[in-house]
C-alpha cells in the first residue's frame, strides 16, 4: 500500500520518461510528464505536484533552472534530480540549491522507488509535526488562558510581550492558577516552538536525584547509574525548560543552577567536561521567594537571575468575573470529547461563582468534569456539584443580597471580608479591590467615622 503522491517526471529522453512514469504507475502513484523544463514548469503552475523528478541536462530551460524557479513559486514541492554518471558536482550544486535528492544515471529502478518512498514518508511526518503545532497552539495558545478580568489582561500583556524574547521568567502564583499553561504559552508563542518543551517539578524528584535528572551523569558516577544518561537540559537544548517549584530546590544545586544561568554550560554528575546548552528557562513557584530569600532559604543571586521578567498569576477568588467563562470553556473541552456540550443552570452557575475555590482554576475544572460526567440530562443543576461547592452560599453576601441591601451596605461588607482574608493587611486587599490604597483608607476612615457619628446620636 502506497500513500497518495502525485508525482511530475521531466526528462528529454522519452524512452527513460516512458520507464520511469509505468515503474511509478504500478507502483500506485499519480503521475503526470513533461519533455521539457517550460513544459513542466507550466504544468506546476496550474496543478500541485508532490514531487518533480527532473533531469538536469536539457534543452531550453536545464533541470537546474526548473528546480531555482520551483523553490520561488512552489517552495513545498519536493525536487529530486537525475544526472548521468561523472555529473557528481552538478548534483551537489542541485542540493545547495534546495534539491531533496539526486540520482546518478544509470540507476537501479528500487533506487527510485527507495527515494520516493522516503519522500512519502517525510511528507507524513511533516504533516503529522503541522498537526502537533496546530494542537499546541489550540490548546496552549492565548486563547486558552481564559479571562476578561483585569488581572488576566495583565497576564496576557506579559506573556505576548516576553515570549519573542530569549529572557528567563519566573511566574509566581497558588496551585491551580495554571502556571504550566502560562509557561507552555510562553514556549509555543516564541521562536522555539519547535523544539521541546520540557517540564519538571522539583519538588516530585527526590533532592539526591534531581541533580541528575537535571544534568544528566556519567556511567559509574554513583551507584545504580549503568549508563551515560542525557539530563533534562540537554533534552531541552534549542528549547525552553520548565522548572515548577523551584523554590523547594535544595542550596546546593541551586548554586549549580546559577552558574548555569551565567555560564551556559552544564555538567553531568560524575563528568569532567562542560557541555554548551540553549536552553531558555521559565520557572514557577507558589511560594513567596522574596520571603524565602529573606529567611535564608533561597539564593537571593539566583532569585535576581530568575526573576528577569516576574508574572503574578491571581487566584480564581479574585477574578470571580472569569468564572462563567472558565465554566464555559470546560464545558466546550468536556462536551467534545463525550459528543455532548451540556448547559449548566442559573442556580449552578451562581453556586459555582459565590464558591471561594482554595484550589484555583484546577478545582474549577474538576468540578466541572465531575458535573458533566455526573449530569443526567442535558443541564447540570446545583445537585451535580460536589458537595463543598454546593453547601457554600456565599455568607454574609449572600445574606445582604436575599435582604435586598443597598449597595454602600454591600461595598462595605465586601471590603471587610476581603480584609478578613487578608488579616487586615491594606495593601494586599487593595489590589484584590482593583483600587488605591489611600482610595481603600479614606472608605475606612469614612465608615469609621459614620459609626462613631451615628453612635453619638
Amino acid at each position: 500500500m502506497t500513500e497518495s503522491l502525485r508525482i511530475l517526471v521531466v526528462d528529454d529522453e522519452e524512452r527513460m520518461r516512458q520507464l520511469l512514469v509505468k515503474l511509478l504507475q504500478r507502483a500506485g502513484y499519480e503521475v503526470e510528464q513533461a519533455p521539457c523544463g517550460r513544459e513542466a514548469l507550466a504544468l506546476t503552475r496550474v496543478q500541485v505536484f508532490d514531487l518533480v523528478l527532473t533531469d538536469i541536462r536539457m534543452p531550453e530551460m536545464d533541470g537546474m533552472q526548473l528546480l531555482r524557479l520551483l523553490r520561488e513559486e512552489r517552495p513545498e514541492t519536493a525536487v529530486v534530480m537525475m544526472t548521468a554518471f561523472g555529473s557528481v558536482d552538478s548534483a551537489v550544486q542541485a542540493m545547495k540549491e534546495g534539491a531533496y535528492h539526486y540520482i546518478s544515471k544509470p540507476f537501479q529502478m528500487d533506487e527510485v522507488l527507495i527515494v520516493v518512498e522516503r519522500v512519502v514518508v517525510e511528507g507524513r511526518l511533516r504533516r503529522e509535526l503541522a498537526s502537533m503545532r496546530s494542537a499546541l497552539q489550540e490548546r496552549y495558545g492565548f486563547d486558552n488562558l481564559v479571562g476578561k478580568s483585569k488581572p488576566m489582561r495583565v497576564v496576557y500583556d506579559l506573556v505576548e510581550r516576553v515570549a519573542p524574547s530569549t529572557a528567563t521568567v519566573l511566574i509566581q502564583g497558588r496551585s491551580g492558577t495554571g502556571k504550566e499553561l502560562v509557561a507552555r504559552a510562553i514556549h509555543v508563542n516564541s521562536p522555539r516552538h519547535d523544539q521541546p518543551f520540557v517540564p519538571v517539578n522539583c519538588s516530585a524528584i527526590p533532592a539526591d536525584l534531581l541533580e541528575s535528572e537535571l544534568f544528566g551523569h556519567v556511567k559509574g558516577s554513583f551507584t545504580g547509574a549503568v549508563a551515560d544518561r542525557k539530563g533534562l537540559f540537554m533534552d531541552a537544548d534549542g528549547g525552553t525548560l520548565f522548572l515548577d517549584e523551584i523554590g523547594d530546590m535544595g542550596s546546593d544545586l541551586q548554586a549549580k543552577l546559577l552558574r548555569v544561568l551565567q555560564d551556559h554550560k552544564i555538567r553531568p554528575v560524575g563528568g569532567t567536561k562542560e557541555v554548551v546548552v540553549d536552553v531558555r528557562l521559565v520557572a514557577a513557584t507558589n511560594q513567596i521567594l522574596e520571603q524565602r530569600v529573606a529567611d535564608g532559604a533561597f539564593r537571593e543571586d539566583l532569585f535576581f537571575r530568575l526573576n528577569v521578567i516576574p508574572i503574578q498569576l491571581p487566584e480564581l477568588r479574585q477574578r470571580a468575573e472569569d468564572i462563567p467563562l472558565l465554566v464555559d470553556h470546560f464545558l466546550v473541552r468536556y462536551g467534545a470529547q463525550s459528543a455532548g456540550h451540556k448547559r449548566i443552570s442559573h442556580d449552578a452557575m451562581a453556586a459555582l461563582v459565590r464558591y471561594s475555590w482554595p484550589g484555583n482554576v484546577r478545582e474549577l475544572e474538576n468540578a466541572v468534569e465531575r458535573a458533566s460526567v455526573l449530569c443526567r440530562d442535558d443541564e447540570i443543576g446545583l445537585a451535580d456539584l460536589p458537595d463543598n461547592v454546593r453547601s457554600e452560599q456565599g455568607g454574609r453576601l449572600a445574606r445582604l443580597v436575599q435582604d435586598e441591601a443597598s449597595l454602600a451596605e454591600v461595598e462595605r461588607d465586601y471590603v471587610e471580608l476581603v480584609l478578613e482574608r487578608h488579616e487586615g493587611n491594606q495593601t494586599r486587599a487593595a489590589e484584590i479591590l482593583g483600587i488605591d490604597r489611600r482610595t481603600l483608607y479614606r472608605k475606612l476612615q469614612s465608615w469609621r467615622e459614620g459609626s462613631v457619628s451615628g453612635r453619638e446620636h
